[in-house]
């Protein structure tokens, strides 16, 4: 029988939020029909399959943002699904350390925000207390938060995958979305054309038909929309963070997530050890902007990517504002001892013989023209008959994995009340 290509709902993105999405979504409405379409032979490989593995507990972000909310939320969903569904984690927890005494309003402010956003169980430590929880860390001053832990995402979300499938979802791998466009026959009245006016061309010429979109394409996000005839703002601005790896016989100097006091100028969560489900420590990342959106080793280029990035006004009022930071972050990215250099300021006893280079990411960081980086997540959809049956999600920035389930419901019911579901 000919492959169903038909669907009421398309999901485009097979990473943690779409696939999360697309669980919700048939859960609810299991009289629908779904299909999930992913670029890649795999689902889950880019931002879902690089990054430092952590449920964040919710304490960094403006209080009422949607980050705040999700996050605490999607937190408490993940545990709870995890536990469910046997997914391996550990609630390892997270100590945030001053090392300089200028940090530590910085760090009570983080205390209070955490307070107001309703993280359970955090508590401002003194530098006994640290070495109680981390017997090699040294600090003034620490903001420990017990409930932080670790996860292996891609595992999450394939999980997330498969109660879709079960529930009915359809799949498809190897489809890359190159085309969005309104059926012409949908004006002229054929049965298909009216029930289904929606075509997603992919790149190899296949087809799929459907009522309504949604798409959750991270790195392409922008590409997404502005394929779909909306908005090209926010732009992607892709960074890549390179981390390094303890040698194993190291290990024992880091026990749960290490992180720095966050400089406020810039949005990265600065350079911290992570302890991986498979026993293994990770250092990092940093944030170097990268010239291929899914360049994940040093040297990836990709021209098109490139001009992308450096001919978009709001990355160059960005760099201008931040050059002095980024030259030491490509400094850093180079030669690692400068690095560690940094981290022996938690860790005194770290040396450069005890790293090597690990693995990359590459996250996508969405800018407006202005040079702000979007901080929240954005959504949004577009005008005339395609616009309308269409949502866009723009800007899920970190801590979309933590959020993936709270994420989830909030486009579930964005969706609904959009399209009538």
């Amino acid at each position: 029988p000919r492959l169903n290509t038909s669907f009421d709902v398309a999901v485009i993105g097979g990473g943690i939020v779409g696939l999360a999405s697309a669980r919700e979504l048939i859960l609810r409405h299991p009289n629908l029909t779904f299909t999930l379409l992913e670029k890649e032979k795999e689902l889950s490989l880019h931002q879902t399959g690089h990054n430092s593995g952590v449920i964040h507990s919710g304490i960094y972000y403006t209080p009422g943002s949607l980050k705040a909310q999700l996050c605490v939320r999607g937190a408490m969903l993940t545990y709870q699904y995890c536990q469910k569904k046997g997914v391996p984690y550990k609630k390892c927890g997270k100590l945030i350390v001053a090392v300089e005494r200028e940090e530590i309003p910085r760090l009570k402010a983080l205390y209070q925000r955490g307070q107001v956003n309703n993280v359970q169980d955090l508590r401002l430590i003194d530098a006994k207390a640290i070495r109680e929880k981390e017997p090699y860390c040294r600090g003034i001053m620490a903001l420990d938060s017990p409930n932080t832990g670790i996860v292996d995402w891609q595992l999450v979300a394939l999980t997330y995958g498969k109660d879709f499938q079960e529930a009915g979802g359809t799949v498809i791998t190897d489809f890359e979305a190159s085309d969005i466009k309104v059926a012409a026959e949908s004006a002229a009245g054929s049965a298909e054309g009216l029930k289904y006016p929606i075509i997603i061309k992919s790149s190899q010429g296949k087809e799929v038909r459907c009522r309504f979109v949604l798409t959750c394409g991270g790195l392409y996000s922008d590409r997404l929309s502005e394929i779909s005839g909306c908005s090209s703002e926010p732009r992607i601005v892709p960074f890549r963070g390179d981390y390094l790896v303890l040698k194993p016989e190291k290990n024992y100097l880091i026990r749960g997530n290490i992180y720095p006091v966050p400089n406020p100028r810039f949005p990265f969560l600065g350079f911290h050890f992570t302890p991986r489900m498979d026993g293994s420590v990770w250092l990092g990342p940093n944030a170097v902007l990268a010239f291929k959106r899914e360049g994940y080793k040093l040297f990836d280029f990709d021209t098109q990517d490139f001009i992308n990035a450096v001919s978009y006004r709001g990355l160059q009022k960005l760099v201008m504002k931040n050059i002095v930071y980024g030259m030491g972050e490509i400094y850093r990215g180079v030669f690692t001892s400068a690095q560690v250099k940094n981290l022996q300021k938690f860790i005194p006893e770290l040396s450069p013989s005890d790293v090597l280079r690990g693995p990359s990411g590459v996250r996508a960081q969405a800018l407006d023209a202005e040079g702000n980086l979007v901080d929240d997540f954005v959504f949004d959809g577009g005008k005339g008959e395609l616009g309308s049956r269409i949502l866009h999600v723009r800007n899920a920035p970190s801590p979309a994995a933590s959020s993936s389930l709270a994420i989830a419901e909030m486009i579930a019911d964005e969706l609904e009340k959009r399209f009538q579901l």
